[in-house]
């Protein structure tokens, strides 16, 4: 893109920004807060999606044809998309055009209640305008998520990962281990089998935040759930010695070699080869790691003996071994002035239909309750699901709330912290200078 094109685009995204305040001052039904007001229906239920997400559109279409016909035929479904890269400027364009669709995705910054959509008014809180049947569909766990990373109930659960440790149970059996509680557990469990000659735990390096993942939970379980918002709000600082703890652990776990040889080189699909193939015991990583232990042609320790544990507790943390560390996929929001009985019905149909359909015909496992039986569901699916649903509360990963070049910045320098080349303390001071610049 050229400079004048560049200079263009930003002016014109600038003017859209500064319109949206005054269109929510003339959207009907708007207070200033997050929705919660009915407004009157539209002529369809438009769906603004990403091209990159093919499943959610493939599954709304079928929920329109069979369990949600009468809803359709009421208020027909129409699809609109945008390239995911695009999405927040496609929003912000929509909305200074008063051109919102009924439902839509939108960036996270964009919907939260202090973010261009949430703060005008332009979108609605499910809690508030939702009835209790369709918002009892939601899973405790997938709404605990959305709140913390959005700030409110102001996107629906379509997608929906939990992260935690896969590990092999033959490999822990061979070797007399339990899922380890605590970390002090994981450290000797790691000793254990780096002794047997296994690899521990494959964790790509060149990704990044492989391993930041793993220093962030050791802070969530050492500081608590609200550790990372703290971070954001200005209430504590991750060169706090409770926050430098978690750089530490990560630190000594590399050191003492647990990652094994060539870790900070070692690409995604090549640790979930090692995991899959049984060269390494344990893998921390999400739920969507769901497709390659479900493939025949990945997995080759077969799915019986994979196993998926939350990450152990630190003695005397204040964070539990039961808050898993989750999100809910990109953000899904309403428009609050499209909000009518027609659009209540819909997203009611969906609530109640959406984890059933997608879990049956595309082994999508979303944060909704699978109201009917699934056939043919794998082992391993069926155990993560089991697990969300009975999870009450969740935390946010390491850099959730971090603006982008500190986000960056995180993944950057944890394979200087992962080699010794950059201290704890060093690792720590510089991830906080950037936020502090970046606010």
């Amino acid at each position: 893109m050229n400079s004048r094109r560049s200079r263009r685009t930003l002016l014109a995204t600038g003017i859209a920004i500064l319109s949206i305040g005054s269109l929510a001052a003339c959207a009907g039904g708007s207070d200033g807060g997050s929705g919660g007001g009915e407004g009157k229906d539209p002529k369809a239920f438009t769906v603004l999606l990403p091209n990159e997400n093919p499943t959610l559109k493939a599954q709304l279409d079928a929920l329109a044809e069979n369990q949600c016909a009468a809803e359709n035929e009421a208020l027909p479904l129409e699809h609109q998309s945008v390239a995911q890269a695009d999405v927040v400027q496609k929003m912000t364009l929509l909305a200074s055009q008063g051109a919102l669709p009924v439902h839509f995705v939108a960036g996270t910054a964009q919907v939260r209640p202090d973010g261009d959509l949430g703060a005008s008014g332009l979108i609605v809180d499910y809690n508030e305008v939702l009835e209790p049947a369709a918002l009892d569909n939601i899973l405790p766990a997938a709404k605990s998520t959305v709140e913390n990373v959005y700030g409110g109930m102001v996107s629906l659960p379509y997608q929906y990962n939990v992260e935690g440790i896969w590990y092999n149970k033959q490999i822990f059996a061979d070797n007399g281990i339990e899922e380890p509680q605590t970390w002090d557990e994981l450290m000797d469990a790691s000793a254990k089998l780096q002794a047997a000659g296994v690899t521990p735990m494959a964790q790509p390096g060149a990704a990044g935040w492989p391993l930041t993942r793993i220093m962030g939970m050791y802070i969530q379980r050492n500081v608590g759930p609200e550790a990372m918002q703290a971070i954001r709000d200005g209430d504590a600082k991750l060169t706090d010695p409770e926050y430098l703890a978690g750089a530490q652990a990560l630190a000594d776990m590399a050191s003492a070699g647990y990652f094994g040889e060539g870790f900070t080189t070692m690409e995604p699909d090549a640790s979930t080869n090692a995991f899959l193939t049984g060269t390494s015991a344990m893998k921390y990583d999400g739920s969507w790691l769901l497709s390659n232990i479900n493939d025949e042609g990945q997995n080759t320790i077969g799915t019986e003996n994979v196993g998926f544990m939350p990450f152990p507790a630190v003695s005397g943390g204040k964070g539990s071994i039961d808050q898993w560390a989750a999100n809910a996929g990109t953000a899904t929001a309403t428009s609050a002035e499209q909000f009518g009985p027609l659009v209540s019905d819909w997203l009611t149909c969906i609530s109640e239909n959406y984890g059933q359909q997608a879990l049956q015909d595309a082994g999508v496992i979303s944060g909704f309750k699978v109201n009917g039986e699934v056939t043919d569901v794998p082992e391993t699916t069926a155990l993560v699901q089991d697990t969300i649903a009975n999870i009450d509360e969740t935390v946010l990963w390491f850099e959730a709330l971090f603006d982008p070049k500190s986000n960056s910045l995180a993944s950057t320098n944890v394979s200087l912290l992962v080699t010794g080349q950059m201290s704890p303390e060093d690792y720590m001071k510089d991830l906080q200078a950037s936020i502090d610049a970046n606010k």
